[in-house]
């Protein structure tokens, strides 16, 4: 029998942030049975753990192969099942630096201990950032009910890759995010055609201070509680339209609408494209 762990990413609440499965040991699971078994747990990513490919690096027992499942198919990276498959192994073979060969890339995470528990941060593959066609754009709105007079012009609306891909969107209140109901079939066919992960709903309550929502009908849930890959790309998107500093730390706050609070920390360094996305991570009892 598979043994399935249960895990949540970006807060030290079991009951906040974004629940995780994890398998440390899916050696023995083909792809049919790897998506059966998120789709059973029902969690936005389940992560599937095996042995590293030759030449990945890393010490020796920390490096692996991690592949991701939603409960409707493989996803090629997931931030928050990283961090929670990333604090399932400190708790085993002690903090420090591991390596995950992703199908996005190479990724390297550093798990440490805090007085509050274990807090691993991730390093993305290299992040870019792309224009939306003007009709995509207003397919996205009119399957999210947006109007176009609620984005904030301080946001252009932009697909920004970190990993995967992701639509930003910038809500010019606070109201509007909150305001959350959107056409899933529609705004599912959508991603499906632009290959989109989920939508990056953003609005700015600070200069480093950010409420995320991210739809992930994609996956097979209405809603992402949080989302390190999407907060990766989102990292990447507000560096090059200058909307940060090259040199920052941001703090984004998801999940308060949905009642799973969470907090992600996205760190930008001048002069390296990568962004680190960081978090607490606990095991659901």
């Amino acid at each position: 029998m598979t043994d399935v762990l249960r895990y949540t990413a970006f807060s030290e609440d079991p009951a906040g942030g974004n629940p995780a499965g994890v398998v440390l040991d899916a050696g023995g699971l083909d792809d049919s049975r790897m998506l059966e078994i998120a789709a059973g747990l029902g969690y936005s990513e389940t992560a599937f753990l095996t042995a590293p490919p030759e030449g990945l690096g890393g010490e020796p027992g920390r490096a692996f192969t991690l592949r991701f499942f939603s409960p409707k198919a493989e996803v090629s990276f997931c931030g928050h099942a990283t961090v929670a498959t990333a604090v399932a192994l400190a708790e085993r073979i002690g903090p420090g630096e591991l390596v995950f060969a992703t199908p996005a890339g190479t990724v390297p995470v550093s798990v440490t201990a805090t007085d509050t528990g274990l807090r691993a941060v991730l390093t993305s593959v290299e992040p870019h950032v792309e224009d939306i066609d003007p009709a995509d754009l207003a397919e996205a709105l009119a399957a999210l009910d947006w109007p176009a007079a609620d984005l904030d012009p301080a946001f252009p609306p932009r697909i920004a890759y970190a990993g995967n891909r992701h639509l930003v969107l910038g809500a010019q209140t606070r109201a509007r995010l909150a305001d959350l109901a959107y056409d899933f079939p529609r705004l599912e066919a959508l991603m499906r055609r632009l290959d989109l992960t989920t939508v990056q709903l953003v609005h700015r309550a600070g200069p480093a201070l950010f409420d995320v929502r991210d739809p992930f009908p994609v996956g097979g849930v209405v809603e992402d509680p949080a989302t390190g890959a999407a907060a990766a790309a989102f990292g990447a998107y507000a560096r090059e339209l200058g909307l940060v500093p090259a040199d920052a730390v941001l703090t984004l706050r998801q999940g308060e609408d949905m009642g799973r609070p969470g907090v992600l920390t996205v760190e930008l360094r001048a002069g390296d494209p990568r962004v680190r996305v960081g978090g607490s991570g606990v095991r659901i009892g």
